[in-house]
């Protein structure tokens, strides 16, 4: 076994997992609480972090905060993320609330990890989203700049005192200290790591990067690297800033015959749409990585992003059932961790 990371590449020092938590529309009770399961498991096994996507109109989880405050009453040490909640469907001082609510509730264990854009599909939500301001809306850096704001204790308001029986601040409560060094970025583009490193964000990472040059490199893992250099170009704390990689890995050490079938045919029935930039904004997707252990750690020790970073959290396949992410999750941290030099956290 592999203890160490290999030469060039730095320990990996905290290990995590994403899921999307898909869920039953006739039982998504049971769904969820899979997914809390999953997270409670996640921390007997060690792992430092656990992380939740976010879909809306969609059978996965909508409302990730609210599922991460209820984990956070189930667990008492593992850190818990959002990889990532769009801005595009919040209110910037609402959902401060919410964050430093549950972080304060976690025991300060909260990674709010965010992007911005419109939301998907626009045009056929925004007049249920936004029925009277749809067209003016903004979608820019600027709403991720007031949710800083407003987690960092900036005011929301100029006024502040007591009103008759009513006593009011003019900053977002709760407050809770240190929410805003634990907000991140879910960057693909060399313009959002550049922006997070400005703003001292983390910067999440994860399968798809944006292939902006069309002359240069095609190599996935080449653009990746290329991003988190530019975000710690401009991060204050420069090679010490945060970056988390997240892309979908698979070991098969304990997998049955029929679980390796079924992840195999997964991993290559996704694997046309890396060969290519797709679409207008010529996303270029990551393969999957599926086999042992060692395998998947020979693969990541040549990578050339992850031999830059020290954190990770590796994305669960979406369409699964509990068990295999049960499986998926305990190779994970007894074989793949081990093999990239981890240790848990017990």
């Amino acid at each position: 076994m592999n203890t160490a990371a290999s030469p060039g590449s730095r320990p990996l020092r905290k290990m995590g997992f994403l899921t999307i938590g898909l869920f039953d529309e006739a039982d998504p009770r049971r769904g969820h609480e899979s997914t809390l399961e999953i997270i409670e498991l996640g921390e007997r096994l060690g792992f430092d972090s656990a992380w939740l996507r976010h879909r809306h109109l969609q059978y996965g989880i909508s409302s990730p905060v609210a599922v991460l405050a209820a984990a956070s009453q189930r667990t008492r040490r593992i850190e818990l993320g959002t990889a990532v909640i769009p801005l595009g469907w919040e209110n910037p001082l609402r959902l401060a609330e919410d964050l430093a609510t549950v972080d304060l509730l976690s025991g300060r264990r909260l990674n709010p990890g965010v992007s911005v854009g419109p939301p998907m599909r626009y045009d056929t939500v925004k007049s249920a989203l936004y029925p009277d301001t749809a067209d003016a809306e903004d979608f820019s850096f600027e709403r991720v700049r007031r949710l800083l704001d407003f987690v960092r204790g900036e005011p929301a308001t100029d006024f502040s005192g007591t009103e008759g029986f009513e006593v009011f601040s003019n900053r977002v409560q709760p407050h809770s200290p240190g929410l805003g060094g634990r907000m991140w970025y879910g960057g693909g583009s060399l313009r959002s790591a550049r922006w997070a490193g400005e703003n001292g964000m983390n910067l999440l990472t994860s399968s798809v990067v944006k292939a902006e040059d069309t002359a240069g490199s095609l190599d996935f893992a080449e653009i990746q690297l290329s991003h988190i250099r530019e975000f710690r170009a401009h991060h204050p704390a420069g090679e010490r800033a945060r970056v988390s990689q997240g892309l979908v890995v698979i070991p098969t050490d304990s997998a049955t015959a029929e679980q390796r079938a079924k992840y195999e045919a997964y991993a290559a029935a996704r694997l046309p749409r890396t060969t290519a930039p797709q679409g207008p904004a010529r996303l270029l997707f990551a393969p999957d990585l599926v086999g042992t252990s060692a395998e998947i750690a020979e693969h990541l020790h040549a990578h050339a992003a992850f031999r830059e970073i020290d954190e990770v959290a590796f994305a669960l396949p979406f369409t699964f059932a509990h068990e295999d992410y049960v499986q998926i999750l305990t190779d994970t941290a007894t074989k793949l961790g081990p093999e990239l030099g981890w240790s848990p956290a017990l």
